[in-house]
């Protein structure tokens, strides 16, 4: 202090006799408001690159996702599937930026969004929201320290992968065109909405203005309302010809397991950039993150070793990728003991779900329902009782914490979530079947799906019958 006192002393003399300039005082820093700045100025960094890993990680998930469905189908039906998460990349992609965003996060009613930020009108590099023609007092921030489009694209990597997941229950029966228009209108119609009242200011469930439902990163928005969509096309789609009789194994088991090597790679950046900074709770949220994903495919194995006789590599995926979605609702508010629960008896439940499914001889072809729509369920419940805030302070305390109404609130948010999609997804398709047609016909099932639908082949040289040789070339 005194030594300030004295520097101060000398350029105000040094001033009075003209030997230093009329600024000298002007540019003598304040050393702590410097090094606030620059520790402001590193953490933007970092919280923005961070994100942007994140971001990154969540769309590898989107194909990650069409190797893992793509091994179970048959081979004459590998590039349909894959293609059927790979567009996805494309629509979205294009409509989140148009409206998508802006219907899922710009302030409007507890149900959706306005339009204010279509086309990213006033979403830029500012870490605010800024609404042209609102007081200053209606700016919307979600992230502090990145800027505003970082969490836009961040956001919208979860928009692209969640109605991809329905694509699993209606696997090799679909056609290409009905389920094009199908994603592009349930991405905007039940996702958008959706988003909005779980995780947008003033939305309807979540904890910014809603009744306090807990979603750290996509139980309700992403799991449940895919899966109960899956459940609902899979029934109006009717079975396949081969279904249940005539069905084949998976026909590449190795894709199968790099696909879910490399969505459990993928969802550290669902779950972890959840925390939308680097930091503690990113932390938490990536160990919890691996937590429930081994304790999943553990439980899995040591199930089918007991009551099948052999553990499999397709039970060892199914459970990882069931575990992954148990812990997705609550991993940025519960222990890491708790996420080892919580990834166990999500397993334990989903294994029973898809023994009832065949029971009751539903053709959800690759077990969308079964373990995403069951398994977020399980999760989101289980938040309910476990959550902490001695974990998450700007969360809520659980069931065991001494709080028995959150999990009232998360039961709610799981009601909301199975009424709007599934019906939502019922009046689309139904509408699309009486203007498009959604099942391809016999002889087309029959083929498959990629000579017939896409004119091409997944594996071998033998050509597609009836493939012109100039469209061959063309394609390469």
């Amino acid at each position: 202090m005194l030594f300030r006192v004295l520097v101060t002393l000398v350029i105000a003399v040094g001033l009075s006799i003209g030997l230093l300039p009329e600024d000298a005082l002007a540019q003598t820093p304040d050393p702590v408001e410097a090094a606030t700045t620059a520790a402001a100025t590193a953490q933007t960094a970092a919280d923005t690159a961070y994100m942007l890993i994140c971001s990154a990680l969540v769309l590898l998930m989107t194909p990650s996702l069409a190797l893992f469905y793509g091994g179970f189908v048959r081979s004459m039906n590998i590039l349909n599937t894959l293609m059927m998460s790979f567009v996805l990349m494309l629509l979205v992609g294009v409509t989140w930026i148009l409206w998508g965003y802006s219907l899922a996060f710009a302030p409007g009613t507890s149900f959706i969004g306005g339009l204010q930020w279509a086309f990213l009108n006033g979403v830029g590099l500012e870490t605010t929201g800024y609404l042209e023609g609102f007081p200053p007092e209606e700016v919307v921030s979600y992230a502090g320290t990145i800027p505003h489009q970082a969490f836009m694209v961040y956001q919208g990597m979860f928009a692209v992968i969640t109605p991809a997941l329905i694509s699993g229950a209606i696997a090799e029966r679909m056609k290409f065109k009905a389920y094009f228009w199908f994603v592009l209108l349930w991405s905007t119609l039940v996702y958008c909405p959706m988003a909005h009242m779980v995780w947008a200011k003033g939305g309807l469930i979540g904890l910014y203005g809603g009744f306090g439902a807990l979603d750290f990163a996509g139980g309700t928005v992403v799991h449940i309302s895919s899966g109960i969509s899956a459940l609902v096309a899979a029934i109006m789609l009717r079975n396949r010809d081969s279904y249940p009789g005539s069905l084949v194994a998976p026909h590449n088991v190795p894709y199968i397991l790099i696909g879910a090597g490399l969505l459990w790679f993928g969802w550290f950046g669902f779950n972890s950039g959840s925390a939308l900074a680097s930091g503690g709770l990113a932390t938490i949220a990536f160990v919890n993150t691996n937590a429930g994903a081994a304790a999943a495919g553990l439980v899995w194995i040591l199930m089918e070793w007991v009551l099948v006789g052999r553990p499999t590599a397709v039970g060892l995926a199914t459970g990882v990728v069931a575990g992954l979605v148990g812990i997705t609702p609550a991993a940025g508010f519960v222990t890491p003991i708790a996420a080892l629960l919580i990834g166990a008896i999500t397993a334990s439940i989903c294994f029973y779900a898809i023994r009832v499914k065949n029971m009751l001889k539903i053709d959800d072809a690759l077990d969308t329902f079964p373990v995403h729509g069951v398994g977020g369920t399980v999760g989101a419940l289980l938040t309910g009782i476990f959550a902490s805030k001695a974990v998450n302070e700007f969360g809520a305390d659980g069931l065991l914490y001494g709080s028995p109404g959150q999990l009232g609130k998360q039961i709610a948010a799981t009601l909301i979530a199975y009424v709007f999609a599934g019906v939502s997804t019922f009046i689309i398709l139904k509408i699309l079947d009486v203007i498009i047609g959604l099942r391809v016909t016999p002889e087309v099932e029959t083929q498959g799906l990629d000579p017939t639908e896409h004119l091409e082949i997944g594996y071998g040289d033998q050509g597609v019958p009836g493939l012109a040789p100039a469209h061959t070339d063309a394609a390469h």
